[in-house]
């Protein structure tokens, strides 16, 4: 249980860390994309610092450079871009989460396994021929307690940052599609019309 506990500490702050807002979806990075690309498409090493800057960086630098390797790439395939760096930027705000929330729903059941073990201990212990002591018999049980309360004292934190951190991610999601669908269509200013055939 102290395993579980210290685990779920450590997710929690490096979650924290990493789904901070400047490093997924810094507040004014759409404007200065679309700021820099109103005349022409950007330099590959402007592109590549978009790119390092955060996931949302990251996300809109793959449609640039869609639009550079391509220069007559379709819509369709510049959304497809979009779509592929968005999962793959979903994916890494979801890093450890299903861990985080595997403890929390594992951490009662075992706080409960050290209960029922500790249980079992306090009754075999209980001779028959000598009879029973009452008083043990309760500060046995109460101590083979604690362990269901250790358990639920790691899995309802750890619930409760499941629950913010997957709500944070949902918002983060909502917030990259929303950005590469407003660049899409000034990215399409640049694409070279395909000649008609």
């Amino acid at each position: 249980m102290v395993i579980c506990s210290v685990i779920a500490l450590a997710l929690v702050i490096e979650r924290f860390s990493s789904l901070r807002a400047a490093r997924v979806v810094p507040p004014r990075l759409l404007e200065e994309v679309i700021s820099v690309t109103r005349a022409s498409l950007p330099s590959a090493d402007v592109v590549n610092k978009l790119a390092d800057n955060s996931l949302l960086g990251r996300v809109l630098a793959s449609g640039v450079r869609a639009v550079i390797a391509d220069p007559r790439i379709t819509e369709e395939a510049l959304r497809g871009a979009f779509e592929s760096a968005g999962r793959a930027a979903v994916h890494r705000m979801e890093r450890y989460l299903n861990t985080l929330g595997t403890i929390a729903s594992a951490a009662p059941y075992l706080g409960l396994l050290g209960t029922v073990i500790g249980m079992i201990e306090i009754f075999a212990s209980q001779s028959p021929t000598t009879g029973s002591n009452p008083a043990m018999l309760a500060h046995g049980i109460s101590i083979a307690l604690y362990n269901t309360a250790f358990g639920l004292i790691v899995a309802i934190p750890a619930l409760i940052f499941y629950r913010y951190f997957r709500g944070l991610v949902e918002q983060y999601t909502l917030d990259l599609e929303q950005a590469a669908n407003r660049l899409v269509p000034h990215l399409l200013r640049f694409v070279v019309p395909r000649a008609a055939g």
